[in-house]
């Protein structure tokens, strides 16, 4: 995952990791988890509308979709989970 992160870009792993460790929290609701998970495996799966292996435009249309994801679960991006991902980033982005 760290390589996929340095690959995409501290902007975009930042969001992915929002929604990650909102997953994991037990007060997020079955529907919001649905829609991370599937803004998720998106950002993972090799099939994508811009192939990743672009340069420059390679990840913008996983930043779209982690967008609309965050914007859709918004509230239960808690000041906890910004605080989760913002120490993993420290770690893979050293």
């Amino acid at each position: 995952m760290a390589r996929l992160a340095k690959k995409a870009g501290r902007p975009v792993i930042e969001k992915a990791l929002f929604l990650f460790f909102a997953v994991h929290n037990p007060k997020t609701p079955a529907w919001a988890k649905r829609v991370i998970y599937g803004a998720l495996a998106y950002l993972v799966l090799p099939l994508d509308a811009i192939p990743d292996l672009m340069p420059i435009a390679g990840f913008t249309d996983d930043l779209g979709i982690i967008t609309a994801a965050l914007a859709t679960v918004s509230l239960y991006i808690t000041a906890d989970v910004k605080q989760q991902a913002r120490q993993t980033l420290d770690k893979w982005f050293e």
